[in-house]
């Protein structure tokens, strides 16, 4: 607001307060006079024009996951939108609660903003977090999603996921299965069937995908839930056999495997990447950055990459967003307390 259109403004205000001392009852002479003259003021709170300064862009993981793809990918598309930089900043440790917790508490001005996993759900689940993982965070969209593969060991007298279910039951306690870690989101996918299911199997816990393929394929155990650009190469050599995805239907990822919700019904594990920032980012801000994904997820050269990785685009509104993270860390919960999982 310029000078001239201050003054402006206060001979205006000065004007119609005349206007009021002489016509209106005293009553409500003083409501109106504090409206005009507070309207006169520049309006202190409101946001300059954003960004007009770098943004930053949390990744609570180490750099070379999927979860900094995505973000990597996102951010020079944002920084030319935008005419400012997004820069990208790991900080991993605790599942992404780390990142996820230096978020959260950050000025909600619109220049910190956070990339997250599916893990973001199922770590509320197992840690106390400082922050509320709902209420406290202000959504922004969905990015991807996608399904996880379960694969078995061949020498399994099973040929489809229903068989070895019916084998899981008919040897209670004689099967294993495999994860990249206890409350990894593949971890708590197997639990979720083994629950749904009434089905007893013993979980050995891996550090990372590639010691629990190896177990798989020399059977050690027998059965493995990843994403689907692990496993995939694995299914199509005919080292392990592919049985289902975890998604409700089946997926344009990996057409050839039935969803594990034909054979369970009402199951559905899905992995997917999404933006948020601190609660109380200005709305205006929320639904730039939400326009923009909704835009990027459609650029083909971004569709193909994430689908080459095993994701599909997507995108949602801010209250889509936050009622689908309020439903995974219900659902994670659940899993959580029934399995008795604990973090060491």
């Amino acid at each position: 607001m310029n000078h001239r259109r201050k003054l402006l403004m206060a001979f205006d205000a000065g004007a119609l307060a005349i206007k009021i001392e002489q016509d209106v009852p005293m009553k409500i002479k003083r409501a109106l006079l504090m409206l005009v003259f507070t309207s006169a003021l520049p309006i202190a709170n409101a946001p300059a024009a954003w960004p007009d300064k770098p943004v930053r862009m949390v990744v609570p993981f180490p750099p070379g996951g999927n979860t900094d793809i995505v973000a990597r990918m996102l951010a020079p598309r944002l920084a030319e939108e935008y005419g400012q930089q997004f820069i990208v900043d790991n900080r991993g440790g605790a599942g992404g609660t780390v990142g996820a917790d230096i978020v959260a508490r950050a000025i909600p001005d619109g220049y910190t903003i956070i990339v997250v996993a599916s893990t973001y759900a199922s770590s509320a689940a197992l840690y106390k977090l400082a922050y509320d993982p709902v209420n406290g965070i202000a959504p922004i969209s969905v990015i991807t999603t996608g399904p996880l593969a379960i694969a078995m060991n061949m020498a399994v007298k099973a040929t489809n996921l229903k068989e070895f279910i019916e084998l899981a039951r008919a040897k209670p306690g004689a099967l294993n299965f495999g994860s990249s870690g206890t409350g990894s989101v593949p971890h708590l996918a197997i639990e979720l069937l083994r629950q749904m299911a009434r089905i007893d199997m013993v979980h050995v816990p891996y550090k990372g995908d590639t010691p629990a393929l190896l177990d798989l394929i020399g059977g050690q155990i027998q059965l493995f839930s990843s994403a689907p650009l692990v496993l995939a190469p694995q299914i199509a050599a005919g080292k392990v056999r592919g049985l289902a995805v975890t998604t409700e239907r089946r997926s344009p990822i990996m057409p050839d495997l039935p969803a594990v919700g034909e054979v369970v019904p009402g199951y559905s594990t899905t992995t997917w990447f999404g933006m948020w920032a601190p609660a109380g980012t200005p709305k205006e801000v929320v639904a730039r950055l939400n326009q923009s994904i909704a835009r990027i997820v459609k650029l083909p050269e971004v569709q193909a990459r994430l689908r080459a990785d095993g994701m599909e685009p997507a995108h949602s509104t801010p209250e889509e967003f936050s009622r689908f993270i309020a439903g995974e860390i219900a659902k994670w919960s659940k899993v959580v307390k029934t399995g008795n999982i604990k973090i060491d």
